[in-house]
């Protein structure tokens, strides 16, 4: 991306727009590296800002597993997570021909999409030996290959060195190591007895990304896969690797954002993000729900979003939303509704808490006032299952719903207030 300081591109300016802020505005929060907006050309997605200054944004995740692989159902998830409000897409896929997958999600959506290629490197390693045998050269050509394709942003662990591992040894972690790609390296490290290549080799994986304007996500490979492990050694000495990162990263012209923790009790989560702001000098933030119980499976969306909404208006940037299915099985489409309405709530919550996007719940509030049951629907973030449920069980009364019937309190003090109308809704069919 071009110099913002020097001019507005027209993708800051749409991606502006969008925001309701002064396009010069956002350009000096890219241009500072407080705010990112990742766009591959070869892609070309809708312009999205992440960061200083705009609302809160949530990606979700899709892709296959080793134990199924369906492209037409992962192209579902792409459209059913666009359609209740993804901003950004990512595809995890492990199971299948990973690049046909990607590049089918890349031509489903105009958001932008990110992708883990070590995921790439290592299953491809794996079907011929083992993940630890993957080669420096593995690892980078599938960063190249997925820049290539027009992937906006991808999820690198740098921060998962040799020194980490060491922090890790000495934890009394309970869950070890949650992320898969940290996984990839931890034992990667152990295996070979090297440093991680993403880390030493971090100006070539710059090149990369000056190259293709690829956006670095820097992955938390260290992230506590519990509420016990949060805010340990490991994960703040990995931090701390992704601060330096973050500099070096905005030295060299590349958009740079934070990854952050997955599972963190409430009454850390305030500190967490204040930590990741003032360590990577407010590099947006990316943060896993986070969860704040571990006793929820089945329910884990609910979890995520309400760490998610505190997380956000502390100061996160951006929500990796959290399906019913997490640590249970690979999400269905279903599943992927579920949670990205969950985190699209937790979003809009922080966002007007901090004074953004409350005109909607205005709206809300007075379709509720004039028992306009179509204008409460268009301003619903889910408007089909909001009519769904209102027409399951009606009510004797067209304007009213059968919660309270001929009870309805809103009814009942504006015909008192004298402020009784013809209802602006038409009463349903029964």
């Amino acid at each position: 991306m071009a110099d913002c300081r020097k001019s507005v591109p027209k993708v800051v300016a749409q991606a502006a727009k969008a925001e309701g802020i002064r396009p010069e505005k956002l350009a000096r929060s890219i241009a500072s590296g407080r705010a990112v907006l990742p766009f591959n050309e070869i892609h070309s997605p809708k312009p999205l800002a992440i960061g200083e200054g705009t609302r809160v944004k949530v990606n979700v995740n899709i892709g296959t597993s080793a134990d199924y692989v369906d492209l037409k159902e992962e192209l579902g998830k792409a459209r059913a997570a666009v359609k209740y409000g993804a901003d950004a897409i990512m595809d995890l896929s492990t199971g299948g021909d990973i690049g046909k997958i990607r590049r089918a999600i890349l031509k489903e959506v105009r958001v932008p999409v990110g992708t883990v290629p070590i995921y790439q490197a290592g299953m491809e390693k794996a079907r011929r030996s083992a993940v630890v045998d993957m080669t420096e050269d593995d690892i980078f050509n599938a960063i190249v290959a997925h820049a290539k394709d027009g992937v906006d942003f991808v999820t690198v662990h740098c921060g998962v060195t040799r020194e980490s591992v060491d922090a890790l040894k000495r934890s009394k972690r309970i869950t070890d190591v949650v992320s898969r790609g940290g996984a990839f390296l931890v034992a990667w490290i152990l295996r070979n007895g090297e440093e991680n290549p993403l880390y030493s080799n971090y100006d070539y994986l710059l090149e990369i990304a000056k190259e293709y304007d690829l956006t670095l996500s820097l992955g938390d490979g260290m992230r506590p896969g519990c509420i016990a492990d949060a805010t340990d050694e490991p994960q703040v000495q990995e931090l701390i690797t992704l601060g330096e990162c973050v500099q070096r990263a905005r030295k060299a012209g590349v958009q740079a954002m934070v990854e952050g923790p997955g599972h963190v009790p409430l009454h850390q989560i305030v500190a967490n993000v204040q930590l990741e702001k003032t360590i990577c000098d407010e590099a947006p933030f990316y943060v896993l729900g986070p969860l704040v119980t571990d006793i929820a499976p089945g329910y884990d969306h609910i979890t995520g979003a309400i760490g998610g909404a505190l997380a956000a208006l502390a100061g996160a940037d951006f929500l990796c939303y959290v399906t019913p299915a997490e640590h249970l099985c690979l999400p269905s489409i279903d599943d992927v509704r579920d949670g990205t309405i969950a985190s699209v709530i937790a979003a809009h919550a922080a966002d007007v808490a901090r004074g953004i996007g409350a005109d909607r719940d205005m709206d809300m509030a007075r379709a509720r006032k004039a028992l306009d049951w179509e204008g409460q629907f268009r301003s619903a973030i889910d408007p089909d299952t909001a009519r769904a449920r209102h027409e399951r069980r009606g009510s004797s009364d067209g304007d009213v719903c059968s919660m309270c019937g001929d009870l309805c309190a809103i009814k009942m003090v504006s015909d008192a207030l004298g402020g009784g109308k013809k209802p602006a809704s038409r009463p349903r069919k029964r």
